[in-house]
């Protein structure tokens, strides 16, 4: 873990504008810059960076939050990671704080090899473009498939020399640990010598999420009936086969912006693509998905579009491991490439546009493309059809997140009328299916203890599609129960009120440290008024006021910094929304009307009194309404009286605070 010095040192030395503006145009606007919103297409700047607050909010796809926040998002790093990538642009060394002796062990292993990837990377690539085996060998066939320089070195692709041990040579006399070499796969061990494993091939880098570079793919180029086409890197540290998607560090913001991920089946695929101009598309290495892989495209989309060759071994790569997207909630389609074409070689053929056009009118749905398949096989045989039947059912039966329920009542729908099979039959099969998937989550429950096996169904699962509910006279309810319907007047109090508390806890983020009278700050007085914790409906925001207070009595002395980029997410989050800037006074205001404009800095005083008499005033109308409700009930005459002077109290209190507001009420 990273400790909490380094992170205090991270914050100290952010700035949103430096932060932002590594990947955004930006052009001052006020006090505020514009730019175009990188998370979605947009032609007018609808993207707003507010320097003082540190936020940034675009009001065309509504996205928002801080400098970390924003690295989070764009790159789409966690947390650590995004602190990893401040601390590298603003030379903070980075502390760990206490691990023990075997996560030291490991975190110095991973980043050893992340120091010899590196420098293979820049060795191989130099090899390509500047030796003469590398250019009459490597280069020219890269060029004789198409590949253009700028994306060659774009990938970094290199080239490996076929003498037996010069990069082994190269590599030793740089003093590389021989047994990292080992472990990194790029050396072997023959007859007590360093040779090179990578031998006569090009170069295929792969990259992490952060760009550094995590192992490699060497094709080989001369043809050896002996040799295997592709040698990769063997797992260790960095490299875990299961884990990766070749292309996912060049390929994840167009993946994002455009909502959708290509999968292909090759490195070259991959490449091809992104010199057509097609960005969105990551690459699985020809061999099954995996739950971690289909979890990275989640992290970018929930729209795959996996893109195969059209022969037999194409629709049986296809079809693998697909039922794993479905319970991941992934929308799958498959597009089969025609005439023995793979995706490098059909780009280059058809074009770009040709290509895209291509792909946008034959994507098919994977469980109707399953059935279809299925079908053809079956081929009238009564016994495979019902093996059919029951694939099927299985596959939408791993649909189980409960926001999809829609989407499998209609897959039943239509692969019932496929079938020709009755929709009630269908529906019990699938079912039976969901039935022994819970069973299963719950046998594995009660073998890892009483402890873990309480509760419901896991979050997101709904076990079985629901009876429909009647009433009395046996009518079946079309909604829900009259009680549970919000009136709209009930609703836009709940905002209105909501609305008020964040205003009184923006006032004390941004002016908390102000002068007041005297010696007293704002906080002093802030929490002078504000006695009552139940002044407060919203506990998220009571709990920001109530984190405040602690820090300021601790003698600290906090920030709408603090809280933006508080170690809680949650915090963090309502904090941004909070601190949001939807409007700002245009500067050529003063230009226009020669006057002076007063900010929100030079009334400080009168948003904070004003905020906590509005609080205020919310606590004694609730009072009012609620003795109100008492003086309907029968009482004794003292009980009645003591009431009605109640009501005269708090009615008086209420026309005091009016007039500090300057709000007249009318009756």
């Amino acid at each position: 873990m990273i400790s909490q010095e380094t992170i205090q040192q991270i914050l100290s030395r952010i700035d949103i504008i430096d932060i932002v503006g590594s990947f955004v145009k930006l052009k001052k606007r006020g006090s505020n810059y514009i730019g175009l919103c990188p998370f979605h297409n947009e032609k007018s700047p609808s993207f707003s960076v507010s320097p003082s607050k540190e936020i940034y909010k675009c009001f065309g796809c509504g996205k928002s939050g801080n400098g970390i926040g924003f690295i989070m998002e764009h790159e789409k790093y966690t947390y650590v990671e995004a602190l990893r990538w401040l601390a590298n642009r603003y030379n903070v060394e980075v502390e760990e704080t206490e691990t023990s002796p075997e996560y030291k062990a490991h975190l110095q292993v991973a980043d050893s090899l992340h120091v010899i990837n590196a420098f293979a990377q820049k060795y191989f690539a130099d090899i390509l473009m500047n030796n003469e085996e590398g250019q009459d060998i490597g280069l020219s066939y890269l060029k004789q498939r198409g590949f253009r320089e700028e994306v060659i070195q774009k990938f970094q692709l290199g080239y490996c020399l076929e003498r037996g041990n010069a990069f082994a040579k190269t590599a030793i006399a740089n003093q590389y640990n021989p047994e990292y070499l080992q472990k990194s796969g790029l050396v072997v061990l023959r007859n007590d010598e360093l040779l090179d494993n990578y031998r006569g091939r090009i170069i295929f880098p792969v990259h992490n999420n952060t760009g550094k570079i995590i192992g490699f793919g060497a094709r080989i180029i001369k043809k050896n009936d002996k040799a295997p086409k592709y040698i990769n890197t063997p797992e260790n540290e960095l490299y875990l086969k299961s884990k990766i998607l070749y292309g996912t560090y060049f390929a994840r913001q167009a993946i994002d912006k455009q909502d959708e991920c290509l999968l292909v089946e090759g490195y070259t695929d991959v490449i091809s693509l992104h010199q057509a101009g097609i960005e969105n598309v990551v690459a699985s290495g020809g061999t099954s998905l995996t739950q971690d892989q289909l979890r990275l495209v989640k992290k970018y989309t929930n729209n795959l579009t996996i893109i195969y060759d059209g022969d037999a071994a194409g629709v049986k790569a296809a079809l693998r491991g697909l039922d794993m997207a479905l319970e991941e909630g992934l929308n799958v389609k498959l597009v089969l490439i025609p005439d023995k074409e793979d995706p490098d070689s059909y780009v280059n053929k058809v074009g770009t546009t040709a290509f895209r056009e291509f792909i946008a009118a034959n994507k098919k749905d994977f469980i109707l493309f399953q059935l279809e398949i299925a079908l053809k096989d079956a081929s009238g045989d009564t016994t495979k059809k019902a093996a059919v039947v029951n694939q099927v059912a299985e596959s939408i039966s791993k649909i189980n997140k409960a926001e999809d329920f829609t989407k499998q009542q209609d897959y039943i729908r239509q692969c019932s009328e496929i079938l020709r099979i009755e929709e009630h039959g269908f529906t019990t099969l699938v079912n039976k299916f969901i039935r022994e998937r819970v069973s299963k989550q719950e046998t594995k429950q009660q073998q890892q203890g009483p402890a873990q096996n309480s509760g419901p169904a896991p979050d997101g699962d709904f076990p079985f599609f629901p009876e429909p509910m009647y009433d009395e006279d046996g009518f079946e309810i079309q909604g829900p129960p009259q009680q549970f319907q919000q009136q709209d007047d009930t609703i836009n109090l709940i905002l209105k009120d909501e609305l008020q508390e964040r205003s009184v806890v923006r006032a004390l983020l941004e002016f908390g440290l102000k002068e007041w009278e005297g010696k007293k700050r704002v906080a002093d007085y802030f929490f002078e008024e504000m006695v009552d914790d139940d002044l407060f409906d919203n506990k998220q925001l009571l709990h920001i006021i109530q984190t405040y207070k602690a820090w300021y009595d601790a003698g600290l002395e906090p920030t709408s910094k603090n809280f933006l980029y508080h170690e809680d997410p949650s915090v963090s989050s309502i904090v941004v929304s909070i601190m949001d800037f939807p409007y700002e006074l245009s500067p050529k205001w003063k230009e226009e009307y020669d006057m002076p404009v007063a900010s929100r800095e030079d009334v400080y005083v009168q948003e904070v009194i004003s905020t906590l008499n509005y609080l205020k005033l919310r606590k004694i109308k609730r009072l009012i309404e609620q003795n109100q409700k008492d003086l309907e009930q029968p009482h004794t005459s003292d009980e009645q009286m003591m009431l009605l002077q109640t009501h005269m109290h708090l009615k008086q209190l209420e026309k005091d605070i009016l007039k500090k507001v300057g709000t007249v009420i009318l009756k």
